[in-house]
């Protein structure tokens, strides 16, 4: 009984407390945003990560060099054939650049934020395959609410106890940015 009771009454406020970690700054500047899939909405972080203030450098084929003082990783999920196809890339190419970075992130203690834009429309067969490969490695996640209709990125979070941020709008990908890096 006592066990039950326990249960319900964490079940009461751990929507509050999951609510009060994602207003924390987890996140420390300078930070580098990178693509991981070639998708558009990279280029539309670069420009909330402006309006935010946030000290930020863009490189969408980033590498493991490109990490030197660097103290936050944004890797935007989201696969396009016609922008792998412009950065000389195929997903393969992709999935070693971007599993190369993370790696060397990783040895730097270097935290890694995932963002999806894209809503519906950047998911798919291939960029879920990305989502899966790279979300569990996050400390935190970001994404806009259409494109997660089926749970995907609930699932991920949940399985890897990593905070999970849903927006209506990109848009409102901003204030979100803002409250996550000191």
């Amino acid at each position: 009984m006592k066990k039950a009771l326990t249960l319900s009454f964490l079940g009461l406020f751990l929507p509050t407390l999951l609510a009060a970690s994602q207003e924390t700054a987890l996140f420390d500047q300078p930070l580098l945003i990178t693509s991981a899939g070639q998708g558009a909405e990279v280029r539309v972080v670069q420009v909330l990560a402006k309006r935010a203030d946030l000290d930020s450098q863009f490189n969408n084929i980033a590498e493991s060099q490109d990490l030197e003082n660097i103290k936050t990783l944004i890797l935007v999920l989201g696969v396009s054939m016609k922008g792998l196809g412009a950065a000389g890339l195929d997903k393969d190419k992709e999935k070693e650049r971007v599993s190369r970075l993370i790696e060397e992130a990783g040895k730097t203690r270097i935290p890694l934020l995932c963002l999806h834009l894209g809503g519906e429309a950047r998911r798919g067969q291939l960029s879920d395959e990305f989502i899966t490969a790279f979300l569990p490695l996050a400390k935190m996640a970001i994404v806009v609410k259409s494109g997660n209709k089926d749970g995907l990125f609930n699932k991920i979070c949940q399985e890897n106890n990593i905070p999970l941020i849903e927006v209506e709008k990109t848009v409102d990908i901003l204030e979100s940015l803002k409250k996550s890096f000191r």
